[in-house]
């Protein structure tokens, strides 16, 4: 049997480019010391802490630069020039542990790895997980019922999985699954098949999916909640760090938050829908922090695999208009904010994040997305977005933490304008003649009812 699957939205978005993989809480108070910047629970986060551990895993970073034609309704196409940009870590698979490259992504569901009888181009170029030279494998059904997996019968069934342009297929297999070290016992996709565009271009080997369990084969696959329901994590969190700096380093953190990643507090927002991505609810889209009520009461997903921002095609045209971009670049210096109104905070991106700049050319870095309902029309908070904010993904309570990243060379004032509250609107006193009009019928009604009575 096969099973024919469809990957999520975001991944498709990643590879129909052709490229790599690419959702208030005061942090002041009665904090205690604690080693490497780690977050104790007295600081209000209102995260418990438990009997486990964390793991920090390093990221690498690799860019290139595409090329892509922009359709525009009733206009001209634009030849666009992006740069694309993949964050990946290394996970190991299997007794003996087998070593992989691979992008820790929060918009799909699985881990994925190159099979040992994978003979495609794409997989040969990449490592595999030779199962025969492990010792605690064993095959699992891809339908991810636990009732199957206790079967005496061996599964023989497969996955195939279509990204946009390209397709893989797997078996599906059950072994220790290591990351940084923390170590659990979970099933994953081995594939048997990956087509040549675009996975032989990948730097990267794999994909370890940590979206919710919503978007998993089925609870054994899902990393976050084996690792949730063995209590093996200090507490039920991962944390994402990226940097456009190599030399600052980037990384991703399991049971704890980092508060030496942070420039800000902290705010939460909880998971809107049940769809299996980290996504919540944005109530506008600003321009130098001016509601331009465009997107009211829209979805945004928070999507560490993807290399751009993105959002609805009719939406972003309306913003290419309002930033009115110069493709000569002669106005860079004097582009707004792109702001996104999230639980009450307007989290401000500047020009250097929301346009792309090649040489002396310039264009705005947001990609048309148009998802069909019901997981549609969203938005994507990709890389761009991430770079700039630290985030925090709590698995137990549904709910997703951003706060300003804090990075080298950082002055005050930026951080202040990166996450502000929303004004609250002028209070409008009236008019000295809409309060006589008030006050005359209030006495009207006094009378009608001295009448009535």
């Amino acid at each position: 049997m096969t099973l024919r699957l469809c990957a999520g939205f975001i991944f498709v978005v990643n590879f129909v480019d052709g490229l790599s993989l690419n959702a208030k809480v005061s942090l002041g108070g009665t904090a205690e010391a604690t080693d490497g910047g780690r977050l104790n629970a007295t600081l209000g986060l209102g995260i418990a802490n438990q009997l486990g551990s964390s793991t920090t895993v390093k990221l690498h970073r690799k860019q290139v630069t595409k090329r892509w034609v922009h359709k525009r309704r009733g206009k001209a196409n634009r030849v666009k020039v992006v740069h694309k940009m993949a964050y990946f870590g290394s996970v190991e698979v299997g007794s003996p542990g087998q070593a992989f490259s691979v992008v820790f992504d929060t918009g799909s569901g699985n881990l994925m790895v190159p099979g040992s009888d994978c003979k495609s181009e794409a997989c040969l170029v990449h490592s595999r997980f030779m199962k025969d030279n492990s010792t605690s494998v064993t095959r699992v059904s891809c339908e991810g019922d636990e009732a199957d997996q206790n079967s005496e019968t061996t599964p023989d069934d497969e996955v195939s999985i279509t990204f946009g342009t390209g397709e893989v297929w797997g078996r599906c297999l059950k072994d220790q699954v290591c990351v940084g070290h923390v170590c659990n016992s979970g099933s994953f996709i081995a594939t048997t098949y990956e087509s040549q565009n675009p996975f032989r271009l990948f730097a990267f080997d794999g994909v370890l999916g940590l979206a919710l369990q919503e978007m998993s084969q089925g609870s054994d696959f899902n990393l976050m909640g084996r690792l949730i329901h063995t209590k093996m994590l200090r507490q039920s969190v991962f944390s994402v760090y990226f940097s456009d700096d190599d030399n600052e380093g980037s990384e991703i953190s399991f049971g704890e938050v980092k508060t030496d990643h942070l420039a800000s507090d902290l705010i939460w927002a909880n998971v809107a829908r049940d769809s299996g991505y980290w996504e919540v609810q944005m109530d506008d889209v600003t321009v130098n922090n001016i509601p331009q009520d465009i997107c009211a009461n829209c979805y945004v997903a928070v999507d560490t695999g993807t290399s751009e921002l993105a959002g609805p095609s009719d939406v972003i045209e309306k913003l290419s208009e309002l930033l009115d971009v110069k493709t000569d670049c002669s106005n860079f210096q004097k582009l707004p904010t792109l702001g996104f109104v999230v639980a009450g905070h307007i989290l401000n991106l500047e020009p250097r994040d929301y346009v792309d700049k090649e040489g002396g050319h310039c264009d705005v870095a947001l990609m048309p997305l148009d998802v069909p309902p019901p997981n549609g029309p969203l938005f994507v908070f990709g890389i761009p977005f991430l770079q700039r904010f630290y985030t925090i993904y709590d698995a137990s309570s549904k709910r997703v933490g951003f706060g300003v990243s804090k990075h080298k060379g950082q002055v005050s004032e930026t951080i202040a304008k990166r996450l502000m509250r929303v004004p609250a609107p002028p209070v409008i006193p009236p008019s000295p003649a809409a309060s006589l009009k008030a006050k005359a019928a209030e006495f009207a009604q006094g009378l009608f009812t001295r009448k009535s009575n």
